[in-house]
């Protein structure tokens, strides 16, 4: 079995809904990244054998395959076939794995793995408005009104049980949103985000231009009683808007190869595929698939959590990752260290390869060698990803 490398990785900077990337396509917004992977390892974009695309909205401006849509409007030849991945939120995590899986069993040697998603374009659930019948929504088939008659597809309710299952105040959820942003005013200032964003030109209203490369979504002048008193999402809740992640527009990608790929390319890799577990879990409660899921992937690896030196795990809401923290006994400081989807923004099928794309820098500036990537997905599932720096 042949190694999976990771020789490029880029992303966009978020986009606040309605933001500064609201003008963009959502082809041309994953465009940007692929011509940025091109770039950066002057690959001839002929070599590429297959672009594997997560997006969670495959409508409107995002149907017809936007995988494909996407590379043409890019620099890479129309002999580079694409397809579009939805496994949810971990749509473009899951696009990674089976581009690692493609040049590990040898069939691929060069492939891209990327994520799209602009929210502002494609609203959040515009896919699943079909007319309900017989009283049951588009998603309630009567045979899984039967199996899980408490279902509720909302991913906030699952957010709010999750705070009640593993004990969370909203204390402590509020204060994880703050640090949240502090990392990434941190890591923005310092410019640590610096060599993983793609620049953006971008008109305002008034026909003046501008590059868009710092992310919208920061409160850089976020305080923590300020979050604090943020209303409620649901009576007797404990999360609020300030503690869940930022509807975001956005995209990313990473160019995974395997020995022949790098001998083709004549590139040094950033980081080598160390381990994948994908796990489903309980559709009800729906987000706490990545604890168990992060417990089955280091037992396969042979690894304990603090073999890893640094974690990436999405900030859906607040409670997944504390409850995260509680249950692997994982080192706080290890995680999200550039802050995450509260800050940063989650732009849902873009996000897989954006937090992988953020590990592999941080782990290169940090010096450090092992990093994990999970993320909760809609319908109760999580990917995890081993990487190990090079």
């Amino acid at each position: 079995m042949a190694e999976a490398y990771i020789v490029a990785a880029a992303r966009t900077a978020g986009g606040r809904k309605g933001g500064r990337l609201a003008s963009w396509h959502p082809a041309d917004l994953a465009a940007s990244v692929l011509d940025s992977l091109v770039d950066r390892t002057k690959v001839d974009p002929a070599q590429i054998e297959d672009v594997i695309m997560g997006c969670v909205m495959q409508a409107g401006e995002q149907s017809n395959n936007i995988a494909r849509n996407a590379v043409m409007a890019s620099k890479l030849p129309e002999s580079v076939p694409a397809t579009s991945v939805d496994r949810q939120c971990g749509s473009s995590q899951q696009a990674l794995h089976f581009a690692a899986q493609a040049v590990m069993a040898g069939s691929m040697d060069i492939v891209i793995a990327a994520g799209v998603e602009s929210m502002t374009r494609v609203p959040m659930g515009l896919a699943s408005q079909l007319p309900a019948k017989n009283g049951f929504g588009h998603y309630k088939s009567p045979g899984i009104e039967k199996k899980y008659p408490n279902i509720m597809f909302s991913q906030f309710t699952g957010a709010e049980m999750m705070a009640e299952k593993y004990g969370l105040s909203k204390d402590q959820l509020d204060e994880y949103s703050y640090n949240s942003h502090q990392r990434a005013i941190a890591a923005t200032q310092a410019g640590k985000f610096r060599d993983e964003i793609v620049p953006l030109q971008i008109t305002r209203a008034d026909n003046t231009t501008d590059t868009h490369h710092i992310d919208e979504g920061i409160r850089f002048d976020a305080s923590l009683d300020g979050i604090k008193g943020v209303k409620l999402i649901a009576e007797n809740g404990k999360h609020t808007a300030a503690s869940a992640s930022q509807i975001c527009d956005g995209a990313s990608g990473v160019l995974v190869v395997n020995e022949r790929g790098l001998k083709s390319l004549g590139v040094k890799p950033l980081a080598r595929i160390h381990h994948m577990t994908m796990m489903g879990g309980d559709p009800v409660i729906m987000l706490d698939a990545p604890l168990h899921a992060t417990r089955r992937a280091l037992e396969k690896a042979g690894m304990s959590i603090d073999d890893i030196d640094l974690f990436e795990v999405n900030e859906a809401f607040a409670a997944v990752p504390v409850a995260w923290l509680q249950t692997t006994g994982a080192d706080p400081e290890r995680l999200n260290v550039n802050g995450g989807a509260i800050a940063l923004g989650h732009p849902l099928g873009g996000s897989g390869t954006k937090l992988m794309t953020t590990l592999v820098n941080a782990l290169k500036q940090r010096g450090k060698r092992y990093g994990l990537q999970t993320m909760c997905e809609g319908g109760g599932m999580a990917n995890v990803t081993i990487v190990e720096r090079l």
